[in-house]
C-alpha cells in the first residue's frame, strides 16, 4: 500500500470514530503508544482527560474491534492490544454496515448496490477487480 492510500485509510478510519476515540486511535496507529498497553499509557499522553474518561473510551474501542482486552492476572486492570490497522478497521466496519443495510432494506438494498456498480468509472472498476482478487 502506498503512503497516500495509508493516509487516506487513516483519515477515513478516524472519521468513523468519535472525537476522543479518534485521538486515542491516532496515538496507537501512529505508534506513539506501544501495544500491548494499559489505560495509564494512554492517559499519560492525554493529560487533559480524566483517567476514567480514557478508561471508558478504551473499553468502547475494544467493543468496536480495533483493540482487544485481556484481564491482567491478579489485578483489576486490563491490558489492551491493537489488533486492526486503519485499513482492516475500515474493511470490518464496511462489511458490518453493508450487512445492516441489507438486513434493513432487503432486496431494495441489493438492487441499490447493483445499480451503483453500473455507475462505476473505469478506474473504480479496475480497483474493484483488484480488491476482489485480494479476498
Amino acid at each position: 500500500m502506498d503512503e497516500a492510500q495509508g493516509a487516506d485509510d487513516l483519515r477515513r478510519a478516524l472519521g468513523l470514530l468519535g472525537p476522543l476515540e479518534a485521538r486515542i486511535m491516532r496515538l496507537l496507529w501512529s505508534g506513539r503508544v506501544g501495544s500491548p498497553f494499559v489505560v495509564r499509557d494512554i492517559a499519560a499522553q492525554l493529560e487533559d482527560l480524566a483517567y476514567t474518561t480514557v478508561m471508558t473510551t478504551v473499553r468502547r474501542l475494544a467493543e468496536k474491534g480495533p483493540l482487544t482486552a485481556r484481564a491482567v492476572h491478579g489485578k483489576k486492570a486490563y491490558e489492551y492490544e491493537l489488533v486492526l490497522t486503519p485499513a482492516e478497521f475500515l474493511a470490518a466496519a464496511s462489511r458490518q454496515e453493508a450487512a445492516e443495510v441489507v438486513a434493513r432494506y432487503g432486496d431494495a438494498a441489493l438492487a441499490a448496490f447493483a445499480a451503483r456498480l453500473d455507475e462505476l468509472t473505469p478506474d473504480q472498476r479496475a480497483r474493484l477487480e483488484r480488491l476482489r482478487g485480494q479476498r
